[in-house]
């Protein structure tokens, strides 16, 4: 069973799942949009069990003890910040780090920025960013799926989402995420501030830095369903990885891997910790 805890960092407390003893290997795991560390109950539960220390938090605009109002407050350069500050907490030197969808977009920025910190990357879902951002400038299949971007950005985004019980709200989540999980995800989101601190991330985002090449040893796992990113960027990933690269491709298996999917990437995840232990 996971364990409830908050985590303080300067920018506030961390709403935290954990499993695991504390002086096992650390690894950090970083849900996406619109959802929160539940997203990984399957796999704290066997990283727990496999004696590492698997933190996941509720991220910024998620953790109501960590939900600023202005949109520069999302800029990536915060979300990687974060990542570094809840690691200090912990006294971690060097850590696994995992991330799906947003979270895999954090992932990929710090360990490109931060390669001396990051031991292993699992990136679930979103390719390294300079492959997806090419895709979307030069990609015509990419540029499609990733239209949807701009309405989240408006500023009746909100009010959108959540008419009507949150009608559209959970559509997003159809097909691949449990329904007692999209249950807890909409009541988060439906919180004050949540859902707009959650949209802020799109908001402040443009994707138009380089972050350059990822030198860690590096595992990204792609589903064929995705519809949110094509094979251009997944396929391309490769590219800007200099480091040992593995990739996984999961048939009929929609966005939400670590949910749809929950056996298949632990599986993975776990191969990869093994293969790389120092």
């Amino acid at each position: 069973m996971a364990e409830y805890i908050q985590i303080p960092t300067p920018a506030g407390k961390f709403d935290a799942l954990t499993a695991g003893p504390e002086e096992g290997r650390p690894v950090l795991l970083l849900h996406g949009f619109p959802e929160a560390a539940v997203e990984w109950s399957e796999q704290l539960g066997v990283l727990g069990g496999a004696e590492c220390f698997a933190v996941a938090p509720d991220q910024r605009g998620y953790s109501p003890g960590v939900r600023p109002e202005q949109v520069a407050d999302y800029r990536m350069s915060e979300l990687v910040g974060d990542v570094l500050a809840i690691a200090s907490h912990f006294g971690w030197d060097r850590f696994d780090l995992v991330g799906h969808d947003w979270g895999a977009a954090v992932a990929w920025s710090t360990a490109a920025e931060h390669p001396d910190r990051i031991r292993t990357l699992t990136a679930v879902s979103i390719p390294h960013l300079d492959a997806f951002t090419q895709a979307v400038r030069e990609d015509e299949d990419q540029q499609e799926r990733s239209a949807y971007m701009q309405a989240l950005r408006s500023s009746t985004a909100e009010k959108t989402l959540l008419a009507d019980n949150a009608a559209k709200l959970r559509r997003i989540y159809y097909p691949g995420v449990p329904e007692h999980h999209v249950d807890d995800y909409v009541q988060r989101l439906t919180e004050p501030g949540a859902l707009t601190g959650a949209l802020n991330w799109y908001r402040a985002s443009r994707f138009n830095e380089e972050i350059g090449p990822v030198t860690v040893p590096t595992l990204f796992v792609w589903s064929t369903e995705d519809v949110a990113v094509g094979s251009t960027a997944a396929l391309a990933t490769e590219q800007h990885v200099t480091g040992p690269y593995r990739f996984e491709m999961l048939q009929e298996v929609s966005h939400w891997i670590p949910e749809e999917a929950p056996e298949s990437l632990t599986r993975l995840l776990l191969q990869h910790l093994l293969a790389h232990p120092e």
